[in-house]
């Protein structure tokens, strides 16, 4: 693949089957997803079939963990640890498609691009002024550190990265993004469907029955995992990165009282779709007031535990009673990532909805709890060689649908 980018194009566009690898990295600060997908597409050149060939996880080391902790926090973030980090991650994206390509068998030949997401380290979607050259304007922004150059020197794979950049520029909040493949794979002519990720932030994809890309919508619908997991970290000293399975929240108690003080006095819930949120807000400073709190109303580490996977349920069905339910009839939701597994978080879920709203997983419809994301960018990066957007302005708020991210050949 390194002939001219024309011929490149070309020859990629008059293909029928395509193989490539998506690497995710989420804001829950957990590992490196990679998936390595095979995209079928029909005469008119739209996808046709998404099979999932391969799925390789690494988790981070605790000494990544954090540093990505501190570089996610202005009070403790350093420019040169944030340059020596950017370049570094790279390194991991790297062991992540190794390993994939050893235990698919696939030779690396047949891999046309890798599309990865980076680690965001900083959203920024709300517009704060900037200076230019006659005045000023306002701007928002996002970063998510990985070097393609590193993974593209080291695997020799074209790389596509920094997809959520041409979205913002283009008006939108450059999240959520993964809907795009939700309304590929998910979407049914007779049933309406929300399509929930739980990684650290939670997002909701809504696809009313018989969606047409415009009528889909998403939204970040609060803390996901985030909270819990700082939580629980920090009290075991590291020893627990997540509470597994929701075992801990599961012998603990929840204080009706601090989930809806938490919930009442936060104005994002309250704010419109679009809307996006990050590690900045429900981050470490949010957890530690969370855990104050919960400690001078006597609460156990169990209870505080139980309290916050009350609040992360909570604020899911309360976005969903708000912002879908008095539009759309919804048969289903399907909860994908890391959230997925944690059997008191679905409870809690499944306890708020109505008796006609059924509760699944991704798994139960053939897309692997932890590998959505990693495939979406997949199916992203297939879309920008093809030359067609992948954003929905319906979901990000963009002024348009764009081509997303930048190619490293």
């Amino acid at each position: 693949m390194e002939a001219s980018s024309l011929t490149m194009w070309e020859a990629y566009r008059k293909k029928k089957q395509h193989i490539l690898i998506g690497i995710m990295s989420g804001t829950s600060l957990d590992g490196v997803d990679a998936a390595m997908v095979r995209i079928d597409t029909n005469t008119s050149g739209s996808i046709d079939q998404i099979e999932l060939l391969g799925f390789e996880y690494i988790p981070y080391s605790v000494e990544l963990k954090e540093r990505l902790i501190s570089l996610c926090s202005v009070e403790h973030a350093r420019l040169d640890d944030l340059v020596i980090a950017n370049y570094g991650i790279s390194e991991w994206y790297v062991s992540a498609v190794e390993n994939l390509l050893k235990s698919t068998g696939i030779e690396r030949a047949a891999v046309e691009a890798i599309s990865m997401h980076g680690q965001t380290v900083w959203h920024a979607p709300d517009q704060v002024p900037f200076p230019v050259p006659d005045g000023q304007t306002l701007v928002k922004a996002t970063l998510q550190i990985g070097e393609a150059a590193v993974v593209r020197e080291r695997t020799g794979i074209p790389v596509i990265g920094n997809l959520r950049a041409r979205d913002m520029a283009a008006g939108g909040e450059g999240a959520p993004l993964a809907p795009y493949l939700d309304l590929i794979v998910f979407r049914s002519q007779h049933v309406g469907r929300i399509v929930q990720n739980i990684g650290g932030i939670g997002n909701a994809t809504v696809i009313p029955a018989g969606a047409h890309t415009n009528e889909c919508y998403a939204f970040d619908t609060g803390p996901g995992n985030m909270v819990m997991d700082t939580l629980v970290r920090e009290e075991t000293n590291g020893q627990l990165q997540y509470d597994t399975g929701g075992e801990i929240a599961a012998k603990g108690h929840v204080n009706d009282e601090l989930v809806e003080s938490f919930y009442k006095n936060d104005d994002y819930y309250e704010k419109v779709p679009p809307k996006s949120t990050g590690r900045e807000v429900y981050g470490s400073a949010f957890a530690a007031r969370f855990r104050d709190e919960g400690r001078k109303r006597g609460l156990t580490f169990e209870d505080i535990i139980a309290s916050a996977t009350a609040l992360t349920a909570m604020t899911i069905v309360r976005s969903y009673q708000r912002f879908v339910f008095p539009i759309h009839k919804i048969g289903d939701v399907i909860v994908a990532g890391g959230g997925a597994h944690n059997k008191t978080l679905l409870a809690m879920m499944r306890k708020s909805l109505a008796p006609d709203c059924q509760l699944h997983t991704s798994e139960n419809f053939g897309i692997p709890d932890d590998a959505r994301e990693a495939i979406a960018f997949a199916v992203m990066g297939h879309e920008s060689l093809m030359g067609r957007p992948s954003n929905l302005p319906a979901v990000t708020g963009a002024a348009r649908p764009v081509i997303l991210g930048q190619i490293t050949l």
